[in-house]
């Protein structure tokens, strides 16, 4: 009895201490992109109607409007443009995200927003997937900071703070407060009612790839969709940010340590979430 007792006391601790342990899961190696590098990585100012008279290629153009956290209808207005001097690389590399951050290599999919440099970085089991510009809550209307999970989206919605704005590819990351990134118009700087404005390419890309939340029958959550952390502030009294790249190229990066150090605060939920998901995917 005595032999019981003891075994009894000892499986219950262990079960306990097993509780109490972070979620853990087995990581998942996620084939590597071969990038292409621009030979050499600094800018210089342009006069917007002089540079799109160079025949650019659109690859070139898309690296451009990324650059200026623009779109091409607000690039033509622009005073002066800033421009890479060699664009023979790939988009994501003129942009401050990592390719890889192996503290993410157990996440399936993460969005993160960046406020300070307005971009956006898409990564699958820590592989940077997309990565592109977005113009996010302006000053009187900032965009809430932290972690959300997507949830509803829809091709097509009506803003809820001007019934006259179409938004297209719109992914709802906070249902009550009516957040979410979509395309709209992207003047190159923070101007949005709170939302996280895509071009529209980019729009479409995470519509498609991120997952929409679980319901079931009463519609009552089941599982969580894509994890997505806003972060960072933005100096709304200063310079546009990425004009210091004229001066230092790497001024803006984000940096594996940082990315790690954002995310850490949120690592359980965000694994506890994802392992709910599967369970709830495989059931259905």
């Amino acid at each position: 009895m005595r032999y019981s007792h003891i075994v009894f006391i000892l499986l219950t601790a262990f079960a306990f201490m097993q509780c109490e342990q972070p979620v853990e899961q087995k990581k998942i190696a996620k084939k590597k992109r071969s990038w292409i590098k621009p030979a050499s990585l600094s800018y210089h100012v342009e006069k917007p109607n002089e540079w799109l008279q160079k025949n650019a290629t659109a690859p070139q153009k898309k690296i451009v409007l990324a650059v200026n956290r623009t779109d091409s209808s607000f690039l033509k207005r622009m005073d002066s443009i800033l421009v890479p001097d060699d664009l023979s690389g790939d988009l994501e590399l003129y942009l401050p995200f990592p390719t890889s951050v192996s503290y993410l290599s157990n996440i399936e999919k993460i969005i993160f927003f960046s406020y300070p440099t307005q971009t956006f970085g898409a990564y699958e089991y820590g592989e940077l997937i997309y990565a592109g510009p977005t113009n996010m809550g302006r000053k009187a209307d900032p965009t809430p900071t932290g972690l959300y999970y997507t949830n509803w989206k829809a091709e097509k919605t009506t803003s809820t703070f001007n019934d006259e704005w179409d938004l297209l590819w719109n992914f709802n990351i906070e249902n009550k407060l009516g957040v979410g990134f979509h395309q709209y118009e992207l003047p190159g700087y923070p101007a949005s009612h709170s939302c996280l404005r895509l071009l529209e390419s980019d729009a479409k890309l995470l519509y498609e790839w991120a997952d929409q939340w679980v319901l079931d029958k009463k519609e009552e959550l089941l599982a969580k969709g894509t994890p997505v952390i806003v972060f960072g502030s933005y100096p709304f009294d200063g310079v546009k940010p990425w004009l210091q790249l004229i001066s230092d190229p790497h001024s803006l990066d984000v940096t594996e340590t940082t990315i790690q150090q954002i995310t850490t605060p949120f690592i359980n939920d965000i694994l506890k979430q994802q392992e709910k998901r599967m369970k709830v995917v495989v059931s259905k």
